[in-house]
């Protein structure tokens, strides 16, 4: 998972992608990147390792020239953590092309050999996104004119599609040409495309990883990017789409809308903050019901992203819902950090029990999922130690029993505190006095009331079904294998890079 934006415009975009990307950090922590085209066709890029107002000052806002560019905030699922992994990604051939990528791509080592013995490209990183650019320089490399017209584009982001598997949404921008955005045949990971209105049926047009973005700059949001579909804005603000990929089926992953999502976003035609309010509608209703005999004197939210679910919970239960924990807001999200010793060490700088709602009561949290349960077993402990009688526990979110290949940094079973586990090992284990779970039938329910049109989602950490019907334990073993090797590299690497290419 991470968040990606591009802006064609009529002035100077450096400072609308920084904003946008500011937006968008919590969709990744661990390191930023700008890339512009100047008005010389000189690509301008900037990234290096941390958040985006670490990552950026002055003088590189004011290099970062051009009417054209794209962003990224990273957070690593394939790869590691140096910042030669960072995006944009540049190849110089064909025109000049930069490109920022969120998803992962599962047929890497097929595709990495075939681009070196096919089409001589050698791939200097192990970045799946890097991979990516190679593929799309190559297949638009076919055509021996120039410029590109828009079918030649499309054809080339068609021929990707028959190539590439996985989860990828993409924002690309072509010297000489202008910006591309793409995504996968089943739109797992989210890309919305929005227009601004400069004068006389003249827009600039933007595209990012969630509608928020789009609504700081006072961008219209237009539609949700199609699954297979490619969008085109030439150099001259002409709109382009095309549907580039055959049998699409859209199906988003779910868990966007259960914590990756800002809540005021919309995805799919979908309000995340409503759909989250029916997350605890459905879910107070299962409590009522399986824990009538419990008593619970307090409904207390792990926030942020739960407090609207518990909010709902408390109303459907009839118990008062209280903010007991206050959270140091500059603290970054712990699901996404590298480790988790870093997340035992987050939740304590992180979140501080206000004593007075724990004190003596049979107190329940509410949480939007439970994943490694390192984050889970802390705010227990915390609990406890602020005086709770009784501490119960309810995840918005089924047992997350299955490791995530699309984007999601849940690649090894072994670390998943619900994988070959029951629910009472599992309470145990966090320390907990009950613990429930959300119905993953209800979870699906609670999102698509709002958009019937939506009939498939990507549930796979749910229930072990991978949409794209070409994972098997083989590729796990080495997914797992590689996501352990890469934790030893030094994730406090200072290193940054910052380039002007000249065409």
């Amino acid at each position: 998972m991470c968040g990606i934006v591009g802006i064609t415009g009529f002035s100077s975009v450096v400072q609308s992608i920084y904003d946008s990307l500011i937006v968008l950090q919590h969709r990744g922590q661990d390191s930023a990147g700008i890339a512009t085209i100047d008005d010389k066709n000189n690509i301008r890029l900037r990234k290096a390792n941390g958040l985006v107002q670490d990552v950026f000052k002055t003088r590189h806002m004011f290099r970062l020239q051009g009417n054209i560019g794209i962003g990224h905030v990273r957070y690593p699922t394939s790869g590691n953590w140096s910042v030669s992994e960072a995006q944009p990604f540049y190849v110089n051939s064909p025109f000049g092309i930069t490109l920022v990528h969120n998803g992962n791509i599962i047929n890497t080592y097929e595709l990495t050999k075939n681009l070196f013995k096919i089409a001589r490209r050698h791939v200097n990183t192990s970045s799946d996104s890097e991979i990516l650019l190679n593929v799309l320089a190559f297949e638009l490399d076919k055509f021996n004119h120039f410029p590109l017209k828009p079918e030649n584009i499309f054809k080339a982001v068609s021929a990707m599609h028959k190539k590439l598997r996985g989860a990828y949404s993409c924002v690309a921008l072509i010297i000489g040409h202008g910006m591309l955005a793409f995504r996968d045949p089943y739109g797992i990971r989210p890309l919305v495309l929005g227009r601004r209105y400069i004068r006389d049926n003249i827009y600039e047009y933007m595209v990012a990883s969630e509608s928020v973005a789009l609504d700081s700059l006072g961008f219209e949001l237009l539609r949700d990017i199609l699954p297979g579909e490619a969008v085109y804005v030439t150099e001259n603000k002409q709109l382009f789409t095309f549907k580039c990929a055959k049998n699409t089926q859209l199906t988003p992953c779910i868990f966007e809308y259960v914590y990756f999502a800002r809540q005021d976003s919309f995805i799919n035609n979908v309000s995340v903050y409503k759909a989250r309010l029916r997350m605890g509608k459905k879910l107070g209703i299962k409590i009522a019901h399986k824990w009538k005999n419990i008593k619970i004197d307090v409904v207390i939210p792990i926030p942020e992203t739960s407090c609207d679910i518990a909010l709902e919970i408390a109303q459907i239960i009839k118990k008062p819902y209280r903010q007991g924990f206050v959270k140091n807001r500059y603290v970054g999200r712990t699901f996404i950090m590298s480790s988790n010793q870093a997340r035992r060490k987050s939740v304590l700088c992180k979140l501080n029990a206000n004593y007075i709602e724990f004190y003596n009561k049979n107190v329940l949290l509410i949480d939007d999922s439970i994943v490694r349960g390192t984050t889970s077993e802390q705010i227990v402990k915390l609990a406890r130690k602020a005086g709770a009688r009784k501490v119960y526990f309810a995840s918005a979110a089924p047992e997350v029993r299955f490791p995530n290949v699309y984007g999601i940094d849940m690649t090894n079973v072994n670390d998943l505190i619900a994988n070959g586990r029951q629910v009472d090992e599992i309470c145990k284990l966090i320390g907990a006095d009950g613990l429930i779970f959300q119905d993953l039938n209800d979870l699906i329910d609670a999102i698509r009331e709002e958009n019937p049109m939506l009939t498939h989602f990507e549930c796979s950490v749910f229930n072990g079904y991978y949409v794209t019907k070409d994972v098997d334990q083989k590729y796990l073993n080495k997914l797992k294998s590689s996501r352990e090797t890469n934790l030893i590299i030094d994730k406090n690497e200072t290193e940054n890079l910052e380039i002007y290419y000249e065409q």
